[in-house]
């Protein structure tokens, strides 16, 4: 029995410990497959593998092998989802302070790869001259022959068409039209200054004392205006007056308006800005970016860009409801569309709602989107514990939803996500959201089974708090590397510091050494052990790895460095 203090002047109230062998003793005990999910998570283990059978061509032998199922969300798979983050990781640190240009451009093109677009320069000539003697069967004959040779031009390792294909394809609308906005809407920032971008992604360097040389770059920050005073957890001094509604079509179109701002900023810089960040909410749930950004720009013109970007949304207005949830348009075969609940009258269509929008002179956009105040940049040098913090910050919580970034807690911090989210419910996501049907327009190529309120968009989710696009954004010039590059760069670390080689790698060029068959296995198949067994050893096999790298780091003289950029740890993972 032990005695917990309590009041001065008390005697301590005594705690009786549960008797053993009882119950509630026995609900004390931890409980060993949440130990087995633990141990999974610490030696990077994935508790929902996919498993694959693979079988030997020539002998016949099958085996089960068990694929991670590349979960980015801890809630799914906590091994899966630190190892995608510690791979976006890796792709910032590659790509943050370069001193050299991760896109040197195409190779030139061999003879043989000039000789087939010679060949595909004759077709074209042959093909049109069989259009214009109306011989039609010469030219299905030419479009086949051209067709093949594009294919081959790809096999010989050529990027792209060589030229349009004749047959229209993926058009947006039936006829072919594509709808243009009026000059007088342009995007543009008129008070910024207005370079050439050149071809070049390097930041300028600076010298310092005793002759060193710098090549430092930034760290950015940017944010949403504000929609009301907020207390220190978030949440709103008067929810009344909170613009919950700006709130929500800001959170909507933030991609759009960070698309804008790198647009902006290239073209005030004169150079191709690259960059690699994260959107995540912040407290008071509204999305916010951070940035690791190559190169440097002086921060009075990065506010500057800021300040002067925004982004139109040209839609029909929406100043208040037309229907209610409850009472929304339904579907009307006979009539072709959505039709008024009341009067059987169908709903103005998307194209003729547009159409107003473009004959009012005095229209004006149904929102404009705008960054706050707020800009936060500061310059970063590789190598320093600031570069590894902000890489961090960054990537904090990519294994997150948005809902769950911040802890909700109390019964104000649950109103004001409940409110958000009920404006999200109804606010119009895109050109063919269902939530327009509440405002008496048909969405875009409207279809039959539209519920207003319950739009399959990520956006409308509770736990995306609008945020629907992509968390991480990556700009093309970055690493120069793709996830799947960065991931084979992790092995081929691991395998060279360990000594590795398998069959596939020491065959020869062009030769068919390694002959298998891959196919689903399915839980219930015999051979296909029990997900516990299988949890089990991979941890007992990721245990023994390690410490086999371990050692070879160890071994290593002089020592290896990893190829993340990062600890010797992080690799093993």
């Amino acid at each position: 029995m032990t005695l917990t203090p309590t009041l001065p002047g008390l005697d301590p109230t005594p705690v009786v410990e549960p008797r053993p062998g009882s119950r509630a003793a026995r609900m004390l005990m931890p409980r060993s497959v949440d130990v087995v999910a633990d141990l999974a998570a610490d030696y990077g283990v994935c508790t929902r593998p996919v498993s694959l059978r693979r079988t030997d061509l020539d002998s016949g032998q099958t085996e089960v092998i068990d694929m991670p199922c590349g979960a980015t969300q801890e809630a799914k798979c906590p091994a899966c989802a630190t190892r995608a983050r510690r791979l976006r990781q890796q792709q910032i640190r590659e790509g943050w302070h370069r001193d050299d240009e991760p896109d040197p451009g195409p190779l030139p093109a061999t003879d043989a790869q000039r000789g087939l677009i010679v060949a595909r320069a004759h077709l074209e000539f042959a093909r049109d001259e069989a259009a214009r003697a109306s011989q039609w069967d010469q030219v299905t004959d030419l479009d086949d022959a051209i067709g093949e040779l594009e294919a081959q031009i790809t096999i010989e390792g050529m990027r792209g068409r060589p030229a349009p294909p004749h047959v229209a394809e993926d058009q947006e609308d039936g006829d072919g039209k594509r709808r243009v906005r009026s000059t007088k809407r342009r995007q543009d920032a008129p008070d910024l200054p207005r370079l050439p971008v050149e071809n070049r992604t390097i930041g300028r360097t600076f010298e310092g004392r005793a002759g060193m040389v710098f090549r430092p770059s930034m760290f950015l920050t940017l944010t949403l205006g504000s929609y009301g005073r907020v207390h220190s957890d978030g949440t709103p001094v008067d929810p009344d007056s909170y613009n919950y509604r700006r709130a929500a079509w800001d959170a909507v179109h933030f991609p759009r308006l960070l698309d804008r701002f790198w647009q902006n900023l290239r073209r005030a810089v004169g150079w191709n800005v690259q960059y690699a960040g994260a959107v995540e909410p912040q407290r008071r749930l509204a999305p916010h970016a951070h940035f690791a950004m190559r190169g440097t720009i002086p921060r009075a013109l990065v506010r500057q860009v800021a300040a002067a970007t925004y982004h139109q949304v040209w839609w029909p207005p929406v100043n208040e409801l037309v229907y209610e949830p409850g009472r929304a348009p339904q579907w009307e075969a006979d009539a072709g569309g959505y039709t008024d609940p009341d009067s059987g009258e169908l709903l103005s269509s998307w194209d003729d709602a547009l159409d107003l929008l473009d004959a009012d002179p005095d229209a004006e956009p149904v929102h404009v989107v705008r960054f706050g105040a707020q800009v936060d940049a500061k310059g970063v040098l590789a190598g320093t514990k600031d570069a590894d913090r902000c890489v961090g910050y960054i990537t904090k919580y990519l294994t997150k939803q948005a809902a769950d970034c911040h802890e909700v807690t109390t019964a104000r911090q649950r109103a004001h996500l409940e409110r958000l989210w009920q404006e999200l419910r109804h606010t119009p996501c895109s050109e063919r959201c269902a939530n327009w049907l509440l405002y008496g327009i048909q969405p875009k190529k409207a279809r039959p089974g539209l519920k207003p309120g319950n739009c399959k968009n990520k956006i409308h989710k509770r736990e995306t708090l609008g945020i629907g696009g992509r968390r991480v954004l990556i700009s093309r010039q970055w690493s120069g590397k793709t996830l799947a590059d960065h991931r084979a760069d992790r092995r081929e670390w691991v395998k060279a510091l360990l000594g590795v080689t398998t069959d596939a790698g020491t065959a020869p060029a062009r030769s068919d050494t390694v002959r298998h068959a891959w196919e689903l296995a399915r839980p219930t198949d015999p051979d296909v052990p029990p997900l516990g067994h299988r949890v089990l050893r991979a941890i007992s096999e990721r245990i023994q790895w390690r410490a086999q790298l371990a050692a070879a780091i160890r071994a290593a003289d002089p020592p290896h460095v990893s190829a993340t950029g990062g600890t010797a740890c992080e690799a093993r993972q």
